[in-house]
């Protein structure tokens, strides 16, 4: 059985386009957030000029794969429900579990930069951003997802350019994280 949501059938692309906008605006605040080191640096750096406060590090954009502007190719995925969504709720529970399982593994293997979902229940159900070059590879990742192949999830997935300093995103979260998910 599939469901259809309230509002779906014409007019939903145009919703669908300004959800996607919406959507990149959120990961470009992650961005920002994420790529800046503590509050009272940042503080103290806005009094400084803007040459002052630039400390190019060639070792660590060597690291992150760093072009000269910081950025990087990645894949964006947007995690969509699924047309199979009907499970029980101990086989939903199952899949969910086998979902984030496998996000742990591409994580530790460094091939999923960053995931989360939305927690507005709609459509979008959430993000990953891989760290990969071709959306051919993403594609693959995605396909090893339990609730992927079971249909609960679709991905729709986009060649992205951000900052490289988002590949230090889970190394961060881990310090920070006093529960693992």
């Amino acid at each position: 059985m599939v469901y259809s949501r309230p509002g779906s059938g014409p007019g939903v692309k145009e919703s669908s386009m300004k959800t996607k906008i919406v959507i990149m605006l959120i990961i470009g605040s992650i961005i920002i957030l994420s790529c800046t080191s503590d509050h009272e640096n940042t503080k103290e750096a806005n009094h400084e000029s803007q040459s002052e406060r630039i400390v190019f590090d060639q070792e660590l954009a060597s690291k992150l794969g760093a072009d000269e502007y910081g950025m990087r190719k990645y894949v964006l995925a947007f995690l969509k429900a699924g047309p199979n969504r009907d499970q029980d709720s101990l086989t939903a529970a199952k899949l969910q579990q086998a979902h984030m399982e496998n996000i742990r593994r591409l994580a530790d293997e460094g091939k999923l930069t960053l995931a989360g979902p939305f927690l507005d229940g709609g459509e979008f159900r959430g993000i990953y951003i891989f760290d990969v070059e071709t959306v051919e590879e993403a594609k693959k990742l995605t396909e090893t997802d339990p609730a992927i192949k079971a249909g609960r999830l679709i991905m729709e997935l986009h060649p992205w350019y951000g900052s490289a300093a988002l590949k230090q995103v889970n190394d961060i979260h881990n310090k920070i994280a006093k529960i693992n998910i």
